[in-house]
Parts: C-alpha cells; sequence; structure tokens
C-alpha cells in the first residue's frame, strides 16, 4: 500500500490519553485502492464533488473554482425539469439559470439541507425545522411558477445536520445532539426515533456512578448512507448502523476516526468507506457475529458513552433476549493514507475508482491496482500485436 506522509503525523492536537481508534497494518489485503492519481488545481478547500456520469464529476472549492474531470484517464428535479438552491431563502431555477420564484425569507441560519419527496414536494431543513413545500408548474390559468409551503415539522430538539432519501417509503433525518429520525415519505410521520440529549453537567445518581461527559461534536450526525436493510449514520467520530426492519443499532465503532467523520457511502459486498477531519479515508466490512449475552447490543445509539456500575437487576431481561441475537461488527479493511488535511467528501465509481478532495486543495483519485496493471498488460499486448513484435510460441 503507498502510504503518504504529509504534513506528519494524523494524531490531532491536544489529546490527553490515547484514543482506541482501530488500526490496519501495511498489508491490507482487502485493500483494492493501492494506486493513486494526484489531481491539482484547485488554490483553496476543496468542498464539494459532484458525479455527472459513469467517469466525469465537478469539484468545486473556496477558490471559486468549478472543475470537470475525467475519472477515466444542485438538487435535481427532473420530472419537472428544475433545480433548486437554498440559502435564507428557496429558489426555484429552470436550466438556463433563470429565477422562476423563491421563498420568503425563511431564516437567518439558512438551509442546511435539501431532498426531493413525491407529488412534487422538497423537504428543507432550516434549524430545527423540517419545512415541507410543494412546487406548482405552471398551468392555463396561471402562467407562473410557485412554491407554496404545507407543513412544518417540529420534533427535534436541534438543529438538523443531516437530511436523505432512504427509499420510496422514508426519508431520515439528523441533529446536532445526536437524533435520528426516520420519516414516512408520503405522509411525513415519524416511523421511528433514536435520540441522545446531550447533557453538559453530568448529575451523578444515588450509586455515585461516573459518567462521561460528551462535547455536542462527539454527538452530532453529520452524514447518511443506506441500503435495503440499513442506514449507516456518521456520529462524531464513530459510525453507526441502524437497521430499518428492527428499528434498533445492530453495529457500531464507537472511534472510527480520530476525528469527526464528515462523508460516508455504502459500497458493494457489505463494505462502507468513511472519511474525516483527521485526513483519513478508511474502508470497513459489515460482519455477522454471535452476539454474546455479556454484550448485548445496544438499543440507542448512546447509552453507551457512559462507564460506571451498571444495574445488574435492569440489565438481565436485556441480556436474556439478546444472549441467542445474531449482531454484526464493522471491521476495519483498508486504510488510504495520502491528504495532509481534512478530507471533505468522496466519490464512488464502480468501474474508475475513489475520488476524494481535501481541505489541502488536492483531489486524490485512488485506483484499483489489480485493475489498473490488468489493463496495462492488456494495452502492451495490443500494441506489440499492431506493431507485429507479439509471436506466439509453439
Amino acid at each position: 500500500m503507498l502510504r503518504w506522509l504529509i504534513g506528519g503525523s494524523r494524531e490531532p492536537q491536544g489529546l490527553a490519553e490515547k484514543s482506541p481508534l482501530q488500526t490496519i497494518g501495511e498489508e491490507q489485503t482487502q485493500n483494492p485502492y493501492t494506486e493513486l492519481l494526484v489531481l491539482k488545481t484547485h488554490h483553496d478547500i476543496v468542498r464539494f464533488l459532484v458525479q455527472l456520469d459513469d467517469y466525469r464529476f465537478a469539484s468545486a472549492g473556496d477558490d471559486g473554482l468549478v472543475v470537470v474531470w475525467n475519472a477515466q484517464c444542485l438538487t435535481v428535479l427532473q420530472r419537472l425539469d428544475v433545480w433548486l438552491s437554498g440559502g435564507n431563502d428557496l429558489c426555484v431555477w429552470n436550466r438556463r439559470l433563470d429565477l422562476l420564484c423563491k421563498t420568503g425569507h425563511l431564516s437567518d441560519t439558512g438551509i442546511s439541507a435539501l431532498i426531493e419527496i413525491p407529488k412534487n414536494c422538497v423537504v428543507a431543513a432550516v434549524g430545527k425545522e423540517l419545512i415541507i413545500f410543494r412546487l406548482v408548474a405552471p398551468t392555463e390559468g396561471s402562467l407562473e411558477w410557485d412554491i407554496v409551503e404545507v407543513k412544518r415539522l417540529l420534533d427535534h430538539q436541534d438543529n438538523v445536520l443531516s437530511l436523505a432519501n432512504v427509499n420510496d417509503l422514508s426519508f431520515v433525518t439528523g441533529s446536532h445532539v445526536g437524533e435520528l429520525i426516520i420519516w414516512d415519505i408520503l405522509d411525513w410521520t415519524m416511523q421511528a426515533c433514536e435520540r441522545n440529549f446531550w447533557n453538559p453537567s453530568p448529575q451523578p445518581d444515588s450509586q455515585q456512578e461516573i459518567k462521561l461527559c460528551q462535547k455536542p461534536n462527539d454527538v452530532s450526525i453529520h452524514h447518511f448512507t443506506w441500503d435495503e436493510e440499513n442506514v449507516f449514520v456518521a456520529v462524531g467520530r464513530g459510525l453507526y448502523v441502524y437497521n430499518l426492519q428492527m428499528k434498533r443499532v445492530i453495529a457500531c465503532q464507537k472511534t472510527a476516526h480520530d476525528s469527526s467523520v464528515l462523508h460516508i457511502a455504502k459500497l458493494p459486498n457489505r463494505q462502507l468507506i468513511s472519511c474525516s477531519e483527521d485526513g483519513s479515508v478508511r474502508i470497513w466490512e459489515l460482519r455477522e457475529k454471535q452476539q454474546l449475552a455479556a454484550e448485548p447490543v445496544p438499543t440507542g445509539f448512546f447509552n453507551m458513552w457512559g462507564f460506571g456500575r451498571v444495574n445488574k437487576q435492569a440489565s438481565q431481561p436485556v441480556k436474556k433476549q439478546q444472549e441467542n441475537a445474531t449482531s454484526c461488527l464493522l471491521e476495519l479493511i483498508g486504510d488510504l493514507i495520502g491528504h495532509s488535511s481534512s478530507v471533505e467528501m468522496f466519490l464512488y465509481f464502480e468501474d474508475h475508482g475513489l475520488v476524494t478532495c481535501s481541505a489541502d486543495h488536492l483531489i486524490i483519485l485512488w485506483k484499483n491496482g489489480e485493475r489498473e496493471s490488468g489493463l496495462r498488460s492488456l494495452k502492451l499486448f495490443q500494441k506489440l500485436e499492431e506493431n507485429g513484435d507479439l509471436y506466439l510460441a509453439v
């Protein structure tokens, strides 16, 4: 595995004690990304990557540049053929960049996330609120576009940071204090919820238990990804797997990175990729394990954040229920070291590798080394055959 040592150690500054971070050696036999190509055009932090098709993508950074790349060498409403932009208000544009309509001033905090849902509606995260808007297309009676507020969902206790469609039936939201809520995509009712209320001043109970006080960033939900069965959640420095059918967490890696996890994506073969403020990109595999009675899977996200004496009497029924249950674990199978600063996000191309962007102004294209070696060998044989230099042994 090619390892870059740019800017020294990845160890975050100011850590007073060792982090229980899972590590992996140089021999990463299950990590296919053993080649990299550095793309340097931006002159400031590269924050966004957008996939355009099967091999092209665009990057955008704080330098004001938008660059289109070829990996081989905005929220779009497809049905209405318009796209949306968020800020202090919600604007609707056509593909010629003509402003069709916009809402009034929503909030000084602005729109933090935006998704499309059925019935020509969108969900906008504005502070602690989720606002449902409906787009009204021109008709014979009215030639103007309009955007109408339909409903406000007020169930979150703090600012909503993450918002994503899960499937045709649900969407999911996550907040600054670690609340995860699954919503019905048609009637906008709450289907399931996992909550953690961060308490800045821990209060010991009568047994004088020692509790671990978490900072707000340690429980903030930054990003989601999903498959047919699970929602994968980036929570502070950790990763959690929430099963949609069982409505509970089935696996977690509380310290997946040294700093906050900013972006995650689900890959084929039960694999997951995460990137972080610590400058690393890590590959995980979701594996099943037989749950031990002494180590029950948590029913909530963060009831394991404390330590101390546990009420044995209260924990016995839980242990009995989960004694024979099958749970999962997230196993580290790859660690991509190439960036010297925070990795903001990445894109996955099935045939062309992984693209990461960072605060170090760089874009790195990670390639499957075995596949690239095979392609180079094939091109070499084709070239030899064209030149008549390839002879078959008798």
